[in-house]
């Protein structure tokens, strides 16, 4: 299907979303020459769609050649545009050669696609990697080649691309012979006063790769998994464009608190909205995963999205194999004489929203694929084509609905509690010094069994104490009044392991011990010694893991005499074990603090060097134990009823609550009287995207007003376009002549601006 020019151009969203049916579905607005366009749109406007939903979208039967792999897909406007693969449609003219495992970005009003394989599809025959620039400008559908004096990146193929600062950047790829790694950028405001340079890239830069994707987000390009070398990494990169640095980021997922990185892989997609970087697809191992794979830029984590309930597994089974080969992107003989490569540009236009099908199949959850193509569209991902099982191209298309809320500062907020120690109501006399540690009854008892414990204990001590006294509790306490501190003794610690354990029943965080400070990871054996005595099993792998990564060849003996000490015997096979490695054994027993070793654990190092134990392999899975947000989950949900120390009145119905949670999550709460007081972005954004899902033409009105009385200005937007575009439903209502004049011609406004002069009429008629 062309489009200007006849190079291509965005089919129509009644098509796509219509699939076969003749009739096509209109957008949002209206139909000006249509006299039922109102009652036909709203057979046809939907609720938003639900976060982190998949959508299987209808086939177009226009969509000619639709199927194929390793194309790309960009965004403009709303529309996406589909370039080159393996098995398209084949056409003469001006467009770059047919080619795939290229690149394509978006600048300003043109996409710039760059390199890719390609050749002479028909006689099979000088099939080689391009370094050609072309231009395609979307409102005149017209392709320009780029002629670059000067030096030019080599040919490449499979290669990573993006735009920043009005500039291409090109990364690593294959030339045919062995995978690169390099990096080049071209200005694209003038294409008469630019060239190319090779970035001189620093710090720790991705080694040669080839069928990654690379993403923005943050002023930052990031490069994850890939073809490198001869094994497939799943190291995540990122590119700091403004001094040119590359670090790679930490995939110790244990120690931050957050599932692990997806596997390895290649030939997947990335794509970055808001904080967030999405991964889905391409050939892990031996497998097509068909998960998503979510990484939050700021507190640089990874977790798998779990896909809405109404994202039904509609055969979008896992196949068990993919093409594992780890050689470049190049054909056989038999692959090239199975499909075409396409130049045509194809563009899928879908509007700002998306209108709800009645009639369309259930969701589908995408099947595991590689060398597929994805693109963002407003808050929603799409999902194109792709190789799936049996070498199958592809040319299904899915929709992916992101989640806008803002970052959760759940840790930030308890750990700025934990700072200023305001509400503490508890105090801590540790070891035989007796110092003290204030805290939060609400947050230890939530966190923590044992302490709880100890915190129970205190209080019937303390209520018996009263009771032999016969001191009878105040009935009222007087404004300003500071209530005692409830005193708990623990002998077991000491303050400063006690306090980084405190630190992370409010945080899920421990400090990491500086690189070479012996006194640190001292510290750190101690807060473990404290976890296990309090069975925190997450503090526990977190203080090993942390020990473990800092043991060295000068602190391993000073380690490892401190475990046996300590009778952690976990961490003394680590040190044993690090000691006696070929590399390490000979440069260890030379060091004076070697011959100071108590004889007893000279003997176990001599013996483990001449007789290693047996590897003893533990089909037990780790019990990692619960994070702060499950335990905060389950400590409201009743666990904590108990421990609540103020009672708020709703409506005049008293619910009884936690002075230390309501203060470290909403500090307004104490200054204002309303509820409308509560600063929270999140809970406002979960709240906003209920109420929007959940509109409909009977409560839109009382929603409305709610809106304008809370100066809720997007809700209030959502409820007037609701109203405009099903008025014939809404004029129906009596509660629409209980607004108030001012909501009324905030109404009449909104109609006005979207209806025309013969249209209004038809409505006065109707009502």
């Amino acid at each position: 299907m062309s489009g200007p020019g006849g190079s291509g151009g965005p089919i129509g969203a009644g098509a796509l979303a219509g699939g076969a049916r003749s009739k096509v579905a209109p957008s949002v607005d209206f139909d000006h020459s249509c006299s039922d366009s109102v009652e036909y749109l709203t057979l046809n406007f939907g609720p938003f769609e639900t976060v982190h939903r998949w959508r299987r979208l209808p086939p177009c039967d226009e969509f000619v050649g639709a199927r194929r792999s390793k194309h790309t897909v960009v965004a403009y406007k709303d529309a996406i545009y589909v370039f080159g693969g393996d098995n398209g449609a084949f056409t003469t003219g001006t467009p770059p050669a047919p080619r795939y495992h290229h690149s394509a970005v978006v600048y300003g009003s043109s996409m710039f696609v760059f390199g890719g394989y390609t050749g002479d599809i028909y006689s099979n025959s000088n099939l080689k990697n391009k370094n050609d620039l072309f231009e395609y400008k979307f409102a005149t559908g017209q392709w320009t080649e780029w002629k670059i004096e000067g030096r030019l990146p080599v040919a490449r193929s499979a290669h990573g691309a993006t735009v920043y600062s009005d500039k291409l950047w090109i990364f690593a790829g294959y030339d045919g012979n062995a995978r690169l790694n390099d990096m080049w950028t071209i200005g694209l405001q003038d294409r008469e006063l630019t060239c190319w340079e090779e970035v001189a890239q620093s710090g720790e830069i991705p080694p040669s790769c080839c069928n990654f994707p690379v993403a923005v987000c943050r002023d930052k390009m990031f490069v994850f998994s890939g073809q490198s070398g001869a094994k497939i990494t799943n190291n995540l990169f990122q590119f700091e464009f403004k001094d040119k640095t590359w670090t790679r980021i930490p995939t110790e997922h244990l120690l931050r608190g957050s599932p692990p990185p997806p596997q390895r892989r290649y030939g997947h997609t990335m794509v970055a909205f808001d904080r967030h970087l999405y991964v889905f697809g391409g050939a892990a191992d031996n497998t097509l995963p068909n998960e998503l794979h979510c990484y939050d830029v700021d507190f640089q984590t990874w977790e798998v999205v779990q896909p809405s309930s109404d994202s039904e597994v509609g055969g979008a089974e896992v196949p068990e194999r993919a093409s594992t080969s780890e050689e470049a992107p190049t054909l056989t003989s038999e692959e090239r004489g199975s499909f075409k490569k396409s130049r045509d540009v194809f563009g899928l236009d879908f509007g700002t929203t998306l209108p709800k099908q009645p009639s369309q199949p259930a969701s589908e959850l995408p099947s595991g694929r590689l060398f597929h193509a994805a693109a963002v569209i407003s808050d929603a991902m799409y999902i194109f084509g792709g190789t799936v099982d049996n070498n199958i191209r592809s040319g299904e298309m899915y929709r992916f609905q992101f989640s806008c809320y803002p970052k959760c500062t759940l840790h930030e907020d308890y750990g700025r509690l934990w700072e200023s120690r305001q509400f503490c109501d508890v105090e801590f006399v540790l070891g035989e010094k007796e110092e003290c540690v204030q805290g939060h009854v609400a947050i230890v008892t939530a966190r923590s069994r044992w302490l709880r414990r100890k915190i129970m204990q205190a209080r019937e001590r303390l209520a018996q104490k009263l009771e032999e006294e016969a001191a009878p509790a105040p009935r009222e306490v007087p404004s300003g009044t500071r209530l005692p501190l409830l005193r708990v003794a623990i002998r077991e610690a000491e303050a400063r392991p006690f306090e980084v354990l405190m630190l992370f029943l409010y945080t899920d965080k421990i400090k990491y011990p500086r690189k070479g400070h012996v006194e640190d990871v001292l510290l750190i054996m101690d807060v473990y010694k404290l976890a296990l005595s309090f069975q925190l099993c997450r503090l526990e792998q977190l203080c090993r893991q942390y020990i473990e990564a800092s043991v060295d060849l000068q602190n391993v003996l000073v380690v490892c005499e401190s475990a046996a000490k300590l009778q952690l015997g976990q961490l003394k096979e680590h040190c044993l074990n690090f000691v006696v490695k070929e590399s390490h054994f000979n440069q260890v027993i030379m060091m004076k603090e070697f011959e100071r070793l108590s004889s007893p654990l000279i003997v176990e190092i001599v013996r483990r060097k001449q007789q290693p134990p047996p590897r003893t392999s533990s089909d037990q899975p780790m019990d990692i134990g619960t994070s702060l947000i499950q335990d905060m989950k389950a400590y409201l949900e009743g666990a904590g009823a108990e421990f609540c120390d103020i009672t708020l009145l709703l409506d005049g119905h008293p619910r009884p609550a936690h002075k230390a949670i309501l203060a470290a999550r909403s500090s307004y709460l104490f200054a204002a009287p309303y509820y409308y007081g509560f600063y929270n972005n999140r809970l406002q954004a979960y709240c906003k995207q209920n109420l929007e899902m959940n509109v409909t033409v009977q409560n839109v009105l009382q929603i409305l007003e709610a809106a304008d009385k809370t100066q809720a200005l997007d809700m209030k937007r959502h409820c007037l376009h609701i109203i405009v575009h099903q008025f014939t439903k809404v004029s129906k209502l009596p509660t629409l002549r209980s607004l108030s004049q001012q909501l009324l011609l905030d109404i009449i406004d909104s109609l006005a601006s979207h209806i025309s002069d013969k249209q209004c009429a038809e409505l006065g008629a109707d009502i």
